[in-house]
């Protein structure tokens, strides 16, 4: 079927009150960048609906782009037809006709925005429907869950026909949430935390430590590939912020006793992490913790952690079930990279018996035989920064880096 127009259905969007128009700016902007490939589109957005105009470009590649955006409910393909009934009629029928197999029911469910248009609503539903029983061998009526539910609507500039409801990826537009740090490590865990967040609407800065020789080259290319999945899944480039990590981590090795340095770690870690934060406007940071997981993640252990923040720390993961995150982590296409067999400097020095329900007092008391802060700000200023953009489009800078 030759479609011209998309019709895009905003779903959470819609209950924005006030603050719409700056949803639909954004979920508009999303999508001009995700079908930047096809030059020919138009996009016409209001508060209710948007469209996109296809003008000749392939429907087939702009509908698998469309899934993937977040913001979107669900879009309908649309053929636009002058405002004459017989015409309507007839591509109406070639329209169902496409999609149509033996034994399949259908409705019609008209809507006239244009009160002048000759025939109401009842009409144009009678008139359509009646013309596709006497052309469509075997087809029947089911009102209540049709196979193919031809829409209808009627508005001032022509009449739009649409069978298809596709869903989309739900959630918000990435950026109408504000912008957050993902503390991006190797494993499982951070790129669905990092995903789930862009679904919210958040847009995502990755904030990975690297400790050389501690940690391979092959350890930072996991790390990348996993943060062009996010990219691809964003539909726009990634900014990732590579923090050298041995000198710090080193110190803490000698200065800390051994249960306590996965602690301290973490808060150096969550220090640093703040500190590009600012650096970059960024509101809050994200994590991959899952409460109970590992020993570093138990309540009292988060307690000590956060001491170091006064910073929003986001846990999307945090009451779920691993086999829930592993699935997740399956559908967005990232766990083949996450189990790569490289460390990641969160499993280089681990203690033997990590303490699993630290104390601040002793953690701050460890900490002070020492003077961290010269390493931080060194680390800090440091920071190699990567833009990962979706595609094939990263190949120059892998050379440059490996």
């Amino acid at each position: 079927m030759n479609y011209d127009r998309i019709l895009i259905r905003y779903g959470e969007i819609s209950t924005k009150g006030r603050n719409r128009n700056k949803f639909v700016d954004k979920l508009r902007k999303s999508v001009r960048i995700a079908l930047s490939e096809f030059p020919k589109i138009k996009i016409e957005a209001s508060r209710d609906r948007m469209y996109v105009v296809l003008n000749g470009e392939n429907a087939k590649a702009v509908i698998e782009k469309l899934k993937h955006i977040f913001g979107i409910q669900s879009f309908s393909p649309a053929i636009k037809v002058d405002k004459e009934i017989e015409t309507i009629k007839q591509t109406s029928l070639e329209l169902v006709q496409a999609l149509y197999q033996d034994g399949q029911t259908f409705k019609v469910t008209a809507k006239r925005s244009d009160k002048t248009f000759e025939l109401n609503t009842n009409e144009i539903n009678h008139a359509i429907g009646g013309h596709l029983l006497q052309n469509i061998t075997g087809l029947k009526v089911n009102v209540k869950q049709p196979d193919i539910n031809l829409r209808v609507e009627v508005r001032s500039d022509a009449v739009y026909l649409s069978c298809e409801t596709i869903p989309g990826a739900g959630g918000l537009p990435i950026g109408s949430g504000g912008k957050a740090m993902l503390m991006l490590s190797g494993g499982i865990d951070s790129p669905v935390a990092g995903y789930l967040s862009m679904r919210r609407g958040l847009e995502i800065e990755g904030v990975h430590f690297f400790s050389p020789p501690f940690t391979s080259e092959r350890a930072k290319e996991k790390v990348i590939d996993l943060s062009k999945k996010l990219a691809e899944i964003a539909g726009s480039s990634i900014t990732l912020h590579i923090v050298p990590f041995t000198d710090v981590q080193q110190a803490i090795r000698e200065q800390v006793p051994e249960n306590y340095t996965m602690t301290s770690t973490r808060r150096m870690m969550l220090r640093i992490t703040d500190e590009i934060r600012k650096k970059h406007e960024g509101l809050a940071i994200i994590t991959g913790e899952n409460l109970g997981q590992v020993a570093s993640q138990t309540l009292e252990s988060m307690y000590a952690i956060n001491e170091v923040t006064n910073t929003p720390i986001l846990r999307p993961l945090i009451s779920m079930d691993k086999n829930d995150i592993i699935k997740i982590a399956e559908e967005i296409d990232t766990m083949d990279i996450s189990i790569r067999p490289y460390e990641d400097c969160c499993t280089i020095f681990v203690p033997s018996s990590p303490k699993t329900k630290p104390k601040r007092e002793k953690v701050n008391l460890y900490e002070s035989y020492f003077d961290f802060e010269p390493l931080i700000e060194e680390a800090v200023q440091n920071v190699e920064t990567v833009t990962i953009k979706p595609g094939e489009e990263n190949r120059k800078e892998y050379e440059e880096l490996f």
